[in-house]
């Protein structure tokens, strides 16, 4: 698979771009928490660009399947790069407004990249190397995150804030020429009926979907780990504030990254191991488990310690449910799928930014991760009854007379 000039196309560009993405948003916390005090208002003005990305999923979905992923791709690629003139519009004019500008046409265009690239990933290497193939993945794309919170770290107090957003231009402007490169087999799309184009997206995905449960546990089994991501930013803001210290941040950032890539190498062995709900199940409770830790948010080895479990946890837990995607869904869907599921992120994104910033004005951030480590505990535990039960049923049904009974 490492010979494969596709993957370390799609490698190179992830980890070039993932730097340039990660220079923006240290960048966009900066420029707003000199000109936002509170912490709802700024998940307010994040949120805005999610909102965006959330309407324009269905298209996005459609054109995916549609469309050639590499043409998705290089569309994408360039409303990414475009998008950053609308954030050095910002800084220049001192504008709130411009950076919202700014937010949505960054979304918009993640919005139709990254189904596309996960549709690509199954057409680039054989299924038995999908798993390997997205530990690595998100491995460059978490090491592109340690580096590039600690280069920005660094230059929001050495430069211009307008020249760490040119920095992350050229990167996007890099991943656009490298995903030109990109050469892969891919089948004539099919074009969809041209009478109900609107319901010819998601409609047609959801039937599957029901009918194949892992993939239905697994998309709800991912609510957990967003329920911590959504409001990760604030979190990590939040903590420097009761710890009175910037460089925890870094810390937090640096800490959790390792332990994911630590995390999405050891998921092949145990892959080999264990079945995908066991991974699933058992990381979700870690996962709850290392958002009550950050109760203690006021000691500094206890909240690092956080997000260090939670980090590996999550680099065990993607990997697998990507995959699990990726060979259970027909290729034929998958660009409609990972919209639907990216949108479904993206709104989960959406609600728990807001109660983020809402419940830390409002309660603070010890009170807040109480509910949220309860309630994902909870929920991890309906579910594996559920599960259980089904496994159960099933049992019973396959056993001569046991339908019967």
């Amino acid at each position: 698979m490492l010979h494969n000039r596709n993957v370390w196309i799609l490698l190179c560009g992830e980890f070039i771009a993932g730097v340039g993405l990660w220079l923006g948003i240290i960048g966009n916390l900066e420029f707003m928490q000199e000109k936002v005090p509170s912490d709802f208002v700024k998940s307010l003005i994040l949120g805005a660009g999610l909102l965006a990305s959330i309407l324009i999923g269905p298209l996005a979905g459609r054109l995916t399947d549609q469309l050639h992923k590499k043409t998705v791709m290089l569309g994408s690629g360039f409303v990414r790069a475009a998008s950053v003139i609308f954030m050095l519009i910002a800084i220049q004019q001192d504008s709130i407004l411009w950076m919202i500008v700014f937010l949505i046409f960054i979304q918009v265009s993640a919005a139709f990249y990254f189904p596309a690239l996960q549709a690509a990933l199954p057409l680039v290497v054989a299924e038995k190397d999908l798993l390997q193939l997205n530990g690595i993945h998100m491995n460059v794309a978490t090491l592109s995150r340690v580096l590039g919170t600690a280069v920005a770290g660094v230059l929001v107090v050495q430069l211009p804030l307008s020249q760490v957003y040119i920095l992350s231009l050229v990167s996007y402007l890099v991943l656009f020429g490298l995903t030109w490169l990109l050469s892969f087999e891919e089948h004539k799309p099919e074009p969809l009926p041209s009478e109900g184009k609107r319901s010819a997206g998601f409609k047609e995905v959801f039937p599957i979907i029901k009918g194949l449960p892992i993939v239905m546990m697994t998309l709800i089994l991912t609510l957990v780990p967003l329920l911590f991501i959504g409001g990760f930013n604030l979190v990590v803001i939040n903590i420097s504030e009761i710890q009175d210290s910037s460089a925890i941040k870094g810390w937090i950032y640096t800490a959790e990254g390792v332990a994911f890539m630590v995390g999405a190498f050891a998921i092949k062995r145990l892959g080999e191991t264990f079945s995908p709900y066991t991974i699933l199940f058992t990381f979700s409770f870690v996962i709850g488990f290392s958002q009550l830790i950050l109760y203690f948010a006021a000691i500094p080895f206890l909240s690092i310690l956080s997000f260090i479990i939670f980090g590996f946890a999550v680099g065990c837990f993607f990997p697998t449910a990507a995959t699990i995607f990726q060979t259970r869904i027909p290729k034929k869907f998958h660009g409609r799928f990972f919209s639907f599921r990216n949108m479904l992120d993206r709104i989960v994104f959406q609600v728990v930014l807001l109660m983020t910033g809402l419940f830390l004005d409002l309660i603070g951030l010890v009170y807040m991760v109480i509910i949220f480590g309860v309630f994902s505990l909870l929920m991890t535990g309906v579910f594996y009854m559920r599960f259980v039960r089904l496994q159960n049923s099933e049992k019973l049904a396959s056993t001569p007379g046991g339908m019967i009974k």
